[in-house]
């Protein structure tokens, strides 16, 4: 037998029972509450630099947007301090294959400027999000005979929530392609997130410090409590 002081303190609850995200599969965020959530990634347009014609024809095709809407979605925007990590790592490799050391010193000089450059200017990089919501009627009012069938037949009641996954995951689809239809004709170019993709994006968001200093591993490799 162990000491309580020996055998130390245990551990406490999970991350995960915090958090409203019950699972990510298929490209679709499904939460505790059984709704569920596509992200799309959405470039910009610089609207000052527009001309007057152009300003006024992106404001009607906008208001033609939100007149098309038949749901709720939400525009997110996500601002970082800039991340040149990679960069340097690219040019201290180029530097190291030049035999010319001018060329050489000057790459150093460059990568001096460049760090110094986003150190002082606190240079920000924003994303823009849009989060498409689905909402499916779930059957709350279930008979005695239901209950006991989901019961002894547990491999059709999975079999029947594979299938209501899918049949609502379409319909999610389906806004998505009108929204993205909708957006294109304002210039607008959207890109829906993967699977991979929405997991990085909600690491991000959780672990804002960490996440420059802690990669996260790729989708099959990443375990996640029951």
């Amino acid at each position: 037998m162990q000491s309580k002081k020996l055998a130390g303190p245990k551990p406490g609850p999970s991350t995960q029972k915090y958090l409203d995200i019950a699972e990510i599969k298929e490209d679709i965020v499904v939460l505790k509450d059984g709704t569920m959530r596509a992200v799309m990634i959405a470039s910009s347009i610089n609207f000052a630099l527009k001309s007057e014609d152009e300003q006024r024809a992106i404001i009607q095709a906008y208001m033609q947007f939100l007149n098309s809407l038949e749901f709720p979605l939400q525009i997110v925007m996500q601002s970082r301090r800039l991340n040149i990590d990679g960069y340097i790592a690219r040019l201290n490799e180029q530097s190291k294959k030049l035999d010319n050391d001018l060329l050489r010193a000057q790459i150093n000089d460059y990568k001096t400027f460049i760090q110094e450059l986003v150190s002082l200017g606190d240079i920000m990089t924003k994303r823009f999000y849009v989060v498409i919501p689905y909402d499916p009627l779930s059957n709350k009012r279930k008979g005695w005979f239901s209950k006991m069938k989901e019961v002894f037949t547990p491999v059709l009641t999975v079999k029947l929530k594979d299938e209501r996954f899918q049949k609502q995951r379409g319909e999610l689809m389906m806004r998505v392609s009108q929204l993205q239809s909708l957006l294109h004709g304002m210039s607008i170019e959207t890109t829906l997130l993967d699977t991979q993709g929405l997991i990085e994006l909600y690491y991000t968001v959780y672990n804002p410090q960490t996440f420059d200093t802690q990669k996260m591993q790729p989708e099959d490799r990443i375990r996640v409590e029951g």
